[in-house]
């Protein structure tokens, strides 16, 4: 999508263009929407022992959390190609704080897992935080765009992590025992998330350009029908898949861990709710810069090598990261472990901002749908290794091991993902007309 206000710089602190007050709200959204869907994570230890989970269960949730956005990722970029990103991410706030706010509902095994799928939905925010962010800036920075908002979004996970424990303990001095204060808890990021609806709406547009119906309105933008076709042109592009594998590889594995961290620490390492929840926030936390660093490179490589320089980066930090988490799989002293669990967040979050550095060029027609697919691949992939956790014949660190393996073996799947030269110099051109201050004339793309 060819749009005239296309932002070539990322001005932190201005709030006065249409991109950079989308840049803040996108991210601030998809912070609290992360919030919200793993709120809960580092409170298991208490919702277990409240509803008598077995270890097979506490693996059906994590799953549950991540397995329903892998359809609502797929559905969310279509509805963004259709109806504009402003209208979809507002609606999928205030839809998504319902369950968030009343999971502490849940008094059984079966009605708590009814309410993490529900929650899992607002996992699609991802999708609509880097259709945004992807319309709204030109290729020279669009990687570092989308890497920093989703990498600042991330970071509720690293931020739940740590903040959770202290809501729980607020909770705690209004609530007669634990059982009745995690439930408590859940209801502020809930609250968070429906005000945020609110601001959205107020503070952001569809475009640099406008509403989608107000472009469509003047034949500035294609229609609606439109949409259908470009869908289904994304979804027999090999190279759409394969971002799909190599996006499971890395941001299904932050989820996974995000699920997981807390309580991992707890049980093998032997620390204490609120400090299990301190270290394991430490994964998150390194997406302030990690994730955005990824996006950076990408865009560095991108204009020195063009769109091959940023898949043959994408797979060399994926290999990376493979053997990092083995590497973290394999510690039993608590120091070691954290560095080496920091290590691999760094190389984990990379990947994430490298993938997404090549989503926007794949079909630009089509990007909701291409962003789609490649989102709903990080949450396959975390269901895939969801079932590693729920095996009783594998202990946790046995299973990271496994999923260390899969990781660094997928990494050669991002050599498969290649541009024609027609590609390369229609980003080329664009690139150079952009950093001229001029909307580039538009070049027939390529099949």
């Amino acid at each position: 999508m060819d749009f005239k206000g296309k932002a070539t710089q990322i001005k932190l602190f201005s709030l006065s263009t249409i991109p950079m007050r989308t840049f803040h709200m996108t991210w601030f959204a998809f912070f609290l929407c992360f919030f919200g869907w793993f709120g809960i994570a580092p409170l298991m230890a208490v919702v277990r022992d409240d509803l008598g989970l077995t270890k097979e269960q506490v693996g059906n949730t994590i799953i549950a959390s991540v397995a329903i956005t892998v359809i609502a990722r797929l559905a969310i970029g279509w509805l963004c190609d259709k109806i504009g990103p402003r209208k979809a991410y507002t609606w999928l706030l205030a839809l998504g704080s319902f369950p968030v706010m009343t999971v502490g509902l849940a008094d059984s095994y079966e009605t708590f897992l009814l309410f993490r799928l529900a929650i899992g939905a607002i996992g699609a925010s991802f999708v609509i935080t880097q259709y945004h962010t992807s319309v709204m800036f030109a290729p020279n920075t669009v990687g570092t765009a989308n890497a920093t908002t989703a990498g600042w979004g991330n970071l509720g996970g690293g931020v739940t992590q740590i903040a959770m424990p202290l809501v729980f303990a607020g909770a705690m001095t209004f609530a007669a025992d634990q059982a009745l204060g995690w439930r408590l808890s859940m209801v502020i990021p809930g609250l968070a998330l429906l005000a945020t609806s609110v601001l959205y709406w107020k503070f952001t547009e569809d475009s640099p350009d406008g509403s989608y119906s107000s472009l469509r309105a003047r034949g500035a933008l294609a229609s609606a029908k439109t949409v259908e076709g470009a869908f289904l042109k994304a979804c027999t592009d090999k190279r759409v898949w394969a971002l799909f594998v190599i996006y499971g590889a890395c941001f299904g594995v932050e989820l996974t861990i995000n699920n997981i961290a807390a309580l991992y620490f707890h049980d093998y390492f032997g620390l204490g709710l609120a400090t299990a929840g301190i270290v394991a926030g430490l994964f998150g936390l390194m997406n302030i810069f990690a994730r955005t660093l990824g996006g950076v490179v990408g865009d560095k490589w991108g204009l020195k090598w063009g769109l091959s320089g940023r898949v043959w980066f994408l797979g060399t930090i994926l290999f990376v990261e493979g053997l990092a988490l083995m590497l973290f799989s394999q510690q039993t002293v608590l120091p070691v472990a954290i560095a080496t669990l920091i290590l691999f967040s760094l190389c984990v979050q990379m990947s994430e901002g490298a993938t997404y550095s090549v989503v926007p060029f794949i079909n630009k027609k089509a990007l909701g749908a291409v962003a789609g697919i490649v989102g709903a691949g990080g949450n396959a992939g975390a269901v895939a290794a969801g079932f590693l956790f729920r095996a009783e014949g594998l202990s946790w660190p046995q299973a990271l091991l496994i999923l260390g393996a899969a990781v660094t073996a997928v990494s050669l799947l991002a050599f498969s993902v290649r541009f024609s030269e027609a590609d390369e110099a229609a980003v080329a051109h664009e690139t150079e007309s952009r950093l001229a201050g001029a909307r580039p004339a538009p070049i027939p793309e390529s099949a």
